[in-house]
């Protein structure tokens, strides 16, 4: 025998009906001895519970009710159930007039969903030819006088249920009401939430079945919600105490009460999917061969309540008080843990429970209020507990520090005697990124990086391309899947959850107006987590944004020099915000586009290692200008005009040979060893003559020529076997509070490192106490948006590996 027990979705009108009769018509063609357990259809259960509350209200019902009984009978003429109809007329007729019902009336209306849902099933299995036997739950499942939440009189309904199935057995599929039961006095009960599973369970119990199957709306159980985490997994195989671990934490498929029966005679589970009966699903045995976090559950509609005191600390009795005087109300806490405050204790309890607990725990503790032991009791509602299942404490840091590092804070957490599973309660407003974030971070799925780019010029444009040319390759390799949910420019963003795809350049034409404040509004409304801004502007507004960024939640990567040359007071309010709220920046290319130079003088700096120095070529532009002046016969305006033409140089050059470039980028490294030189500081050699300095850049252009003469001079002033090289050189006593800061054009021999610099390569020198007179030297490509985009990639994933 097999019990199979369909779920309320499974029954509902159209596809859902047809695929119940479908399967139970293929498992008795196939001669298995079956019995169907069901629910009521759709959402019958809910409808009737509203119609009854209007009812009490006065208010009126009777369309809602009319439109309840057409969903009943819908294309089912010959399907008749006048008498439950009447019944429910005659019920909310009454509960209209008295304004009022007990939990007794409201067992009666209820069981009405699952009476007809079972005689429309054998309607339509007799029809087809199938022998089907309507069998009613209340003449086999006897209980307890509680309504609403009844108990099983085992010996009782065993009798029942045996003495049923001796008489209806072999080629007769019964069809049996879940859910609703009956007392000794025949009064319908029922069994509570999740009780036609319970049904199933009890009748598996009562009949020694080979199996309960369990045909839902999903495959199984996976390792969270679906719904709420689109990466989850299926899970083949649980064991009885997993399942009963995840029963009682919340899985929406699973109810701890439907387990125990199970467990004691050894009857495997099996959740399926009516839509796809084909598939396996997730099977629960005895066995418990696997270890591991096994799933993520959730409960909701629960609430926080904090006792906080400075007399609850080690204090001997006070969770006993608390227990008692809530089961004296029946009011079971499913959680108790000290809360965040040293002085405080928080129980988690049933939302619509939350009031009344409050209340009761106010009048025990009256006399510790006198007493000044007890401060406050409260209660937080928006709140939902996260259960990891099958998480040992010892692996517990990797899930609890991707959360802080998404902002989301649990509000207390709580582990089993068992140590195996850990609950946490957050913010119901955080649930859906806390699961994701957890998900990722636990099972082998690829971790979400969702990154929003700023400025989609050559740099940004650039690596946009290299993200969606690598992505794959990355989440493969990496098991890091680059997201990218925003581009924008200064005046239009383009935004998809799922990220945009190559044909991003036309639709951000189409793309909506934006202040910084709606990009992290839709972050937080399609619970984005692992958050990334990419700066590839050059624009001090922009910058602007920082701080507001890292407040909430992203990390930075950034080319644009701007924010790291500001005022001192700036960079260090940003560097306390990043602090504070745990997040990252990284600027590598900031200095030497894609050179690993930043990070070198960093690690430097702080393993204690003194710098004395740092010199070098840092401008690719000016290096490919001077390295190709100095060892070619040509006129300078030559030279610069090639480099303007190879788009080495700004589009008006004097942004390079200002000085200015170079001249941030040395402020930069000095802020690294923790100098507080401001960009007034700089002493910078401007290449430009003075007569040439203003005006627009066509003009300057035209008027390339007047700077042979001075260079052309310069050059031929130098010592032999020089070559000249515009540097930035940071020196001077590097223990103070600033360092000596320069920026100039000098001549250097051509057999020294300065000097054997190539084409448009950055070369840098970095003096230490320990190396003496051999600097550390890093050389390589210092210009180019292909170099500085790959520079920026380089930073992304950089900051996955850290998160």
């Amino acid at each position: 025998m097999k019990i199979l027990k369909f779920g309320g979705k499974s029954l509902s009108n159209g596809e859902g009906i047809h695929k119940v009769v479908d399967i139970i018509e293929d498992k008795v063609n196939n001669g298995e001895l079956i019995t169907v357990v069901l629910s009521a259809r759709g959402k019958s259960t809910d409808e009737l519970e509203a119609i009854l509350n209007k009812a009490v209200r006065s208010e009126s019902y009777q369309k809602q009710l009319e439109v309840f009984k057409q969903y009943q009978v819908a294309n089912y003429p010959s399907f008749n159930v006048d008498d439950e109809f009447e019944t429910l007329d005659k019920l909310f007729e009454g509960v209209s007039l008295l304004g009022d019902y007990s939990k007794r009336i409201k067992d009666q209306v209820l069981s009405q969903g699952e009476v007809i849902s079972a005689k429309l099933l054998t309607h339509i299995l007799k029809e087809k030819g199938v022998n089907a036997n309507f069998t009613d739950g209340r003449e086999l499942i006897k209980t307890d006088g509680k309504f609403g939440e009844a108990e099983p009189l085992d010996k009782l309904s065993k009798k029942n249920v045996v003495d049923h199935f001796r008489k209806y057995n072999g080629a007769t599929v019964n069809v049996v009401t879940g859910f609703i039961a009956s007392n000794m006095n025949n009064e319908t009960t029922t069994l509570g939430r999740n009780g036609s599973n319970y049904t199933a369970a009890l009748l598996a119990n009562y009949l020694d079945a080979e199996e309960l199957q369990n045909f839902t709306h999903v495959s199984g159980i996976y390792t969270a919600n679906p719904d709420l985490v689109p990466d989850a997994k299926k899970i083949e195989k649980l064991s009885f105490t997993e399942a009963n671990e995840l029963a009682y934490f919340g899985a929406n498929i699973l109810h701890a009460k439907t387990i125990i029966p199970l467990i004691e005679k050894n009857i495997p589970l099996r959740i399926l999917n009516t839509f796809d009966h084909k598939n396996k699903g997730t099977l629960i045995t005895a066995e418990n061969d696997e270890k591991g976090i096994k799933s993520l559950s959730v409960l909701e509609n629960v609430s926080l309540i904090n006792l906080e005191g400075r007399g609850l600390l080690g204090k001997v009795g006070v969770d006993a008080r608390i227990f008692k005087a809530l089961a004296y109300k029946n009011i079971s806490v499913s959680i108790i843990s000290q809360g965040s405050s040293e002085r405080g204790i928080g129980l988690v309890v049933e939302g619509d429970k939350a009031i009344e607990a409050k209340k009761v725990l106010e009048q025990e503790f009256e006399t510790d209020f006198y007493k000044r032991d007890v401060n406050t009791i409260t209660v937080e509602n928006n709140v939902s507990v996260i259960s990891i299942i099958g998480q040992d404490l010892s692996t517990f840091h990797r899930p609890y520090n991707a959360l802080i590092k998404n902002q989301v804070i649990p509000l207390l957490f709580n582990n089993t005697i068992s140590g195996k599973n850990v609950s946490l309660v957050v913010y119901k407003n955080q649930l859906h990124k806390a699961l994701n974030v957890i998900h990722g971070e636990i099972f082998g799925v690829s971790k979400k990086i969702n990154i929003a780019i700023f400025g989609h010029g050559l740099v940004g444009g650039t690596l946009i391309y290299q993200i969606l040319k690598s992505a794959k390759k990355i989440e493969k390799r990496k098991k890091i899947d680059l997201n990218i949910f925003a581009v924008a420019n200064s005046k239009k963003i383009l935004l998809s959850k799922n990220g945009i795809d190559t044909n991003w350049r036309s639709d951000i034409i189409e793309g909506s107006s934006y202040g910084i404040e709606d990009l992290i509004k839709f972050a937080d409304e399609h619970h984005l987590e692992n958050l990334i801004a990419i700066d590839n502007t050059a624009s001090k507004v922009f910058v602007d944004n920082y701080i507001t960024l890292v407040e909430n939640g992203f990390d930075l990567v950034s080319s644009n020099k701007v924010a790291n040359t500001l005022g001192f007071d700036f960079y260090k309010e940003l560097r306390l915000k990043l602090d504070e709220h745990q997040k990252k920046y990284f600027y590598e290319t900031n200095v030497g586009a894609g050179l690993p130079l930043i990070d070198t003088i960093k690690l430097l700096h702080l393993s204690g290692e003194n710098i004395t120095r740092i010199k070098g070529v840092f401008s690719g532009s000016l290096s490919y200008l001077f390295n190709t002046f100095s060892k070619d016969d040509r006129k300078f305006s030559e030279v610069l005009q090639e480099a303007i033409d190879k788009g080495f140089t700004e589009p008006d050059p004097r942004e390079d040979l200002c000085g200015n470039d170079v001249g941030r980028k040395l402020l930069i490294l000095a802020r690294e060893l923790d100098l507080s030189n401001e960009f007034t500081d700089i002493n910078i050699h401007n290449l430009i003559p003075e007569n040439l300095r203003e005006g627009d850049a066509n003009k300057f252009l035209e008027r390339l020529e007047e700077l042979d003469a001075v260079y052309q001079n310069i050059k031929d002033e130098q010592k032999p076997n020089h070559v000249l090289r515009y540097i930035g050189d940071l020196h001077g006593d590097l223990f103070k509070e600033k360092g000596i800061l320069d920026v100039k054009l000098v001549s250097v021999e051509e057999s020294s490192a300065l000097g054997q610099v190539k084409g448009s390569d950055s070369i840098f020198e970095i003096y230490t106490e320990s190396y003496g007179d051999q600097p550390i030297v890093i050389q390589g490509a210092g210009a180019g948006a292909a170099v500085t985009a790959r520079g920026v990639f380089g930073d992304i994933l950089r900051l996955t590996e850290k998160g």
